[in-house]
């Protein structure tokens, strides 16, 4: 096995890890929501700080392997790729950190009316499913189950789009739970980009693994 085979190797684990740890990030301000579990809650902002370092380590040896070992073709295009992904999970949980400020920020448990009522939890166990496939996807290195992703990005912008009027519906029968369902509707926002982010991925796994960019493609 050559150096540049070993160098990715093992920068297929490490970001195949960081999928991981964003994953269970995701898991975890889940369960933090529904069980109204701040102690959860603050170890997901504890732990933002080690999704931070790995991105940072990923960049790094993705810029040494452009540096020293000048991978052509496909190898080229997976660290490229790879670049771009680490970017989108790391961002990804940055969003679930932000969930979990929502989360603390709260002065009492969310109303499983409330979350009914706006489809927040079936948005998150989306959310959650995406990013696996995504993961999925990419080990595999396939390009049918990326392009899956794209229609159930659909499915987390129907969401999206019905939040502000089913929120208006909730605050309207329990205007005591104002707070509560505008930060339910925060956590909205912040989940229909991990659709977006999580499309993003899918896009870098077609061109890795198919030479195709998808990226400003609408007949994806």
């Amino acid at each position: 096995m050559s150096q540049l085979e070993i160098e990715l190797k093992q920068l297929k684990t490490e970001v195949v890890n960081m999928w991981s740890l964003v994953h269970s990030q995701m898991v975890k301000s889940n369960i933090a929501l529904v069980n109204f579990d701040k102690d959860l809650a603050r170890e997901v902002v504890s732990r933002e700080k080690r999704v931070n370092g790995s991105e940072l380590k990923i960049d790094r040896d993705c810029e040494n392997i452009f540096a020293l070992l000048t991978p052509v073709a496909v190898d080229l295009r997976f660290v490229l790729a790879v670049l771009k992904i680490n970017s989108n999970l790391e961002r990804i949980g940055d969003i679930a950190e932000g969930v979990a400020k929502h989360i603390l920020s709260a002065d009492k448990p969310f109303k499983k009316e409330l979350l009914k009522e706006t489809d927040t939890i079936n948005m998150y166990d989306e959310a959650i499913n995406i990013l696996e496939d995504t993961l999925s996807a990419f080990e595999n290195e396939d390009t049918a189950l990326a392009r899956s992703v794209f229609q159930k990005d659909e499915f987390l912008d129907k969401i999206n789009i019905r939040a502000a009027e089913s929120t208006i519906r909730y605050i309207k029968e329990y205007p005591e739970d104002i707070q509560q369902a505008l930060h339910n509707l925060s956590i909205i926002r912040k989940l229909e980009r991990v659709g977006d982010q999580a499309k993003n991925i899918a896009e870098e796994t077609i061109f890795y693994v198919e030479a195709k960019v998808l990226k400003h493609n609408t007949k994806q």
